[in-house]
């Protein structure tokens, strides 16, 4: 009787290890996630990398693609379980319990049609030629043609980080204003070739007919660049459930890979 018992003790002890060490993806797959992203961070890799994340872990994505302030609003007022962002929350966003996870350093870069005659500005260039003091390209070495000034929206990550980085937070002029920042991207390579702007690196990868800019001799790539965005993961309080498990494959290798094939840089 006593070994009888002893067997059955087992069983149910091995039962319950294994209950107890079932991965966390298996125990959450079938279920969903709110998943509200910036346009850069779309752009630049998540047709990849969401597919991935619910071919691993079973996980579905409801998505919503807007401006980062935007995303980072809907994780404060709970219509989202968790946001990306290209820039760092305020304090007044802590207060309601946000926290910032960062996750990846990604170049922004100067962008103009593939076919425009002009490769290089300086920074002093760059900084008239977005205040209004420079309208034609003749001004900076290139053809007759007037410059055409496509901006990100003034809630993007992208217009505040082009504007405190490369503009030191002078004023923006603009010929074209787009909601969605990667809609500069299909500006570009619809209009006349006078046409420039400015971007997530990651998210010019993948329009062919857009090139990137060097500015004072440095393009972004090299080490020595310095305008870059940083990309953040926002959560109302620590990651838990479904949250913990899209954070934990991001910063994962097999997340890092993704962020390194699109020519960024995954942060440890």
């Amino acid at each position: 009787m006593k070994k009888t018992m002893s067997k059955l003790s087992l069983m149910v002890i091995s039962l319950l290890v294994l209950w107890v060490i079932v991965p966390m993806t298996m125990a959450l797959a079938g279920q969903g996630l709110r998943y509200s992203c910036s346009a850069q961070v779309y752009e630049a890799f998540e047709n990849t990398r969401l597919e991935a994340f619910t071919k691993e872990t079973g996980i579905t994505i409801d998505l919503f693609v807007a401006a980062s302030e935007s995303c980072v609003y809907r994780v404060m007022q709970d219509m989202t379980d968790i946001a990306s962002s290209t820039r760092a929350i305020y304090k007044r966003h802590k207060d309601h319990g946000l926290i910032e996870i960062p996750f990846c350093k990604d170049p922004l870069a100067v962008i103009t049609h593939k076919k425009a005659p002009v490769d290089s500005l300086t920074l002093g260039q760059l900084q008239q030629i977005f205040s209004g003091g420079i309208t034609n390209w003749k001004e900076v070495g290139g053809p007759d043609l007037p410059i055409i000034l496509v901006v990100p929206g003034e809630e993007t990550g992208a217009h505040k980080n082009f504007r405190r980085q490369v503009m030191h937070h002078k004023e923006i002029q603009y010929d074209y204003l787009t909601y969605k920042s990667t809609r500069v991207l299909e500006a570009i390579e619809t209009l006349p070739l006078g046409a420039i702007s400015f971007i997530s690196r990651g998210a010019q990868i993948t329009h062919p007919m857009v090139k990137v800019l060097s500015i004072d001799g440095e393009k972004p790539g090299d080490k020595t660049y310095p305008y870059y965005q940083i990309f953040y993961l926002v959560s109302k309080g620590e990651p838990t459930g479904t949250v913990k498990t899209f954070v934990d494959f991001i910063t994962s290798d097999k997340g890092r890979s993704i962020i390194l094939e699109r020519g960024m840089l995954p942060i440890d």
